[in-house]
């Protein structure tokens, strides 16, 4: 990770509460209602129960990228598409298990898309085994999402723990998720369901950055002869690094998604999203302070805290079904 990265411990608890307190106000109307647990998430919540958990998902996720560079780009999108539908609560990682459970895996913004469910079993098996029946799914993708970002040459933020697992999906919501084809509008609106403002729209869409995608979904679509699935860098630059190199991107009109490139393209943009693109652009290390601080802001999305939910024993099925 670059050390200019780096944020002091002061600061970053300031920011977490006060993320913790807006999302509290806004959040609930668009996924789970407030608990009565405990008023915020912490990011000593496991300390004492499983002092080693972020270890251990650094070392599992450490070695599957060996074999997959795509990972980390796939965890943290997964940890976006879960928070995004009825709040940060594992729902996306539910199976199907009819009637009662109908999958998110299987909507159009996730099927044959989502990946890296395998290493979030590998984790949670991991985690079992240290710390049986402690760390839930939902604090699983956030972890990894840091951990994947970190291990990608971004920024590091202190992770804020103590989500529980929801015990129902929301196929519907999982319908509206921001789309690679949304108009700048859209997304705008999309964000601010969810109290997120127009730095955070242009902070997260920056995890496009790294990672791949199917050429079906890009601007230029797919040339002559290629399969529908071909994949292709969403940073053709540099595309297996965490850096500011995808807002450059945008300047020279080579965005891989039109939902990127409207940023800076749309009428509205020059009032609104293209100055923060010129920002970033210009200063990675503010684009890395905006991004650990909206990626703390989404993974306070109605998370279920307290009594509420449960701690999965597979990230795949709700308790009472088993295994």
């Amino acid at each position: 990770m670059a050390s200019s990265s780096c944020f002091s411990s002061a600061r970053l608890l300031l920011l977490a509460a006060c993320c913790g307190v807006l999302l509290a106000m806004a959040g609930h109307a668009y996924g789970h209602p407030p608990s009565n647990g405990p008023a915020a998430l912490s990011s000593t919540f496991y300390d004492a129960s499983c002092p080693g958990a972020y270890n251990i998902v650094r070392r599992v996720i450490q070695d599957a990228r060996v074999s997959d560079p795509r990972l980390p780009a796939s965890l943290i999108r997964l940890h976006f598409h879960d928070c995004f539908v009825q709040g940060c609560d594992a729902s996306l990682l539910l199976d199907d298990d009819l009637p009662a459970i109908q999958s998110e895996k299987n909507v159009l913004g996730n099927k044959n898309s989502a990946r890296g469910f395998p290493v979030v079993d590998s984790i949670k098996g991991a985690l079992e085994k240290a710390c049986p029946g402690v760390v839930s799914c939902a604090d699983i993708l956030a972890l990894a999402a840091e951990i994947s970002v970190d291990l990608a040459g971004g920024p590091r933020w202190s992770v804020l723990l103590g989500r529980r697992d929801g015990t129902t999906t929301n196929v519907e919501g999982a319908k509206n998720l921001p789309s690679p084809f949304d108009p700048l509008n859209m997304l705008q609106e999309k964000f601010r369901n969810f109290n997120l403002d127009d730095t955070d729209l242009v902070a997260l869409q920056g995890a496009h950055t790294f990672g791949r995608v199917q050429c079906q979904f890009t601007r230029e679509n797919c040339t002559a002869r290629q399969p529908q699935g071909t994949l292709e860098n969403l940073d053709q630059v540099t595309p297996n690094v965490f850096d500011n190199k995808y807002y450059g991107n945008l300047f020279s009109g080579r965005a891989q998604l039109e939902s990127d490139q409207v940023m800076l393209s749309d009428p509205a943009a020059a009032v609104t999203t293209a100055p923060i693109v010129h920002r970033f652009a210009g200063n990675q290390q503010d684009f890395f302070s905006n991004f650990a601080a909206s990626m703390i802001k989404m993974g306070n999305i109605s998370p279920l805290i307290g009594r509420d939910g449960e701690i999965r024993k597979n990230c795949r099925r709700i308790n009472n079904k088993g295994y």
